[in-house]
């Protein structure tokens, strides 16, 4: 047996209880169960299981503590438990992330899902983690290449950036992370898959990811008929995941699929802790258990790596306004936008680019790329408040020069958005300035030397 598998087994069995803290079901109101005996020692978050040999394995969480008992929301059925059912403290439930995780997909509490043996790690994390000391984290890094031209120019994403995938159902957003899961340059990939529909999962591991994209990542994953106290967990276990490689100096690329499903599961779990509903249906502490786990993404302190993450969210009806969507702008490092009506005429990526912004740039980029950009962003714009008319037939060439342009690069920068890119970055940019040079004006791009005012 290796050293390190060694050094796992006698972690594990060292962390082994010696003793165990029991208590015992006295009442069952709806889906939650109260129990006596474990008021003094158990801790709100705690995980607990039912020790019943005909019913093994079932496991629930701490929601509430009272003076003389305890609130469990279980991760199963209530049908069948009975007053007097000895209740088994686990403790904070904790996971051990190891080399061994990658290329594997594992449940929220740190066990396999593709039946094989999973060895733990030699140190246990919480998945409620928090994130690095503010003042010792670094700046934002360099620029990373993706794999796509949008993202290598007009979007870029740098290292340790946090952007938010904004996107309705069915718009190709589970396609675009994939995509990215398996081009872009990282050392390590964890996607959080929460709430995902079971038949979709080994369609996404195989037809999406594919043995390329899986060789280097870590899949957390919570299927949407699981209680929603798991489906919480995905994310926050990912997400320690994640740390866990950041901490050992590697470059981790956190891609999250959905955060809203997150923030329903965590509506859920605080209904049932006695929270009311205050923000358009979900609680008050939704903002703030958003924003913990995107704080522990981002550039790491001196001596670690860094978490470059993507989180998804799913906004109904396109409604950019809605609770989730909202909170999710105001603390992440930009966002992109992919519309129905693009994926429709069969563009993808299906991004919107105007809607979309990086707040890399304008760092991430030279004087003249930076140019660039707003070039394109430019005739975008004008073709984009004029495309009724243009389609109408009612517009006239010749009447805006500016405009003529704009409808005349339209077709080029509409397909340079959904390129891939197998080459470096400078590639796609020399390839964007290139659609400028044909219309008969300057790209602006002198120059491809990396930016000078990066951290």
């Amino acid at each position: 047996m290796p050293h390190d598998a060694l050094d796992c087994l006698r972690a594990a069995i060292q962390d082994i209880p010696h003793t165990q803290d029991i208590g015992r079901v006295s009442a069952v109101e709806g889906n939650i169960l109260r129990a006596t005996g474990l008021n003094t020692v158990a801790r709100v978050g705690d995980r607990v299981h039912l020790s019943r040999p005909d019913m093994p394995n079932l496991l629930g969480e701490i929601v509430q503590i009272h003076a003389e008992d305890i609130s469990i929301l279980p991760e199963f059925s209530p049908m069948g438990i009975s007053i007097g059912a000895p209740i088994v403290l686990d403790g904070p439930g904790e996971i051990a992330p190891s080399e061994g995780w990658i290329g594997r997909i594992i449940d929220p509490d740190g066990n396999p899902l593709d039946g094989k043996p999973l060895l733990r790690g030699k140190n246990l994390r919480r998945p409620q983690g928090s994130p690095p000391p503010a003042v010792e984290r670094r700046k934002l890094g360099a620029r990373i290449r993706t794999g796509l031209a949008v993202f290598n120019t007009l979007l870029p994403i740098v290292r340790g950036q946090r952007i938010g995938l904004f996107s309705g159902s069915g718009v190709g957003k589970s396609s675009l992370l994939g995509q990215l899961a398996r081009t872009m340059d990282a050392d390590v990939v964890v996607l959080a898959l929460v709430g995902e529909r079971g038949r979709e999962l080994q369609s996404f591991v195989t037809d999406v990811l594919g043995a390329e994209g899986m060789q280097k990542s870590v899949i957390i994953a919570a299927t949407s008929d699981q209680s929603p106290i798991l489906r919480r967990r995905c994310a926050l276990s990912a997400m320690a995941v994640a740390e866990h490689f950041r901490d050992q100096g590697k470059h981790v690329l956190f891609l999250a699929d959905s955060i809203t499903r997150f923030a329903e599961a965590h509506r859920e779990v605080a209904s049932a802790a006695g929270e009311p509903p205050s923000l358009r249906g979900f609680p008050a502490s939704t903002s703030h258990a958003i924003m913990s786990l995107c704080e522990r993404a981002g550039p790491g302190i001196s001596g670690t790596g860094d978490i470059t993450a993507i989180f998804s969210v799913l906004v109904a009806g396109s409604d950019m306004e809605e609770p989730i969507a909202d909170i999710m702008r105001g603390v992440l490092d930009g966002h992109v936008v992919l519309d129905r009506d693009i994926a429709q005429r069969g563009r993808f990526p299906a991004i919107d680019l105007l809607p979309s912004v990086s707040r890399a740039l304008p760092a991430a980029a030279t004087d003249q790329e930076n140019q660039v950009i707003t070039q394109t962003r430019r005739y975008l714009g004008l073709y984009n408040r004029s495309e009724t008319m243009i389609q109408a037939g009612l517009y006239v060439p010749g009447s805006d020069p500016e405009l003529d342009l704009a409808v005349k690069a339209w077709p080029e920068l509409d397909q340079f958005i959904g390129t891939a890119e197998t080459g470096k970055i400078d590639d796609s940019f020399k390839k964007l300035d290139l659609i400028f040079r044909r219309l008969g004006g300057n790209g602006g791009l002198s120059s491809t030397k990396p930016p000078n005012n990066l951290p």
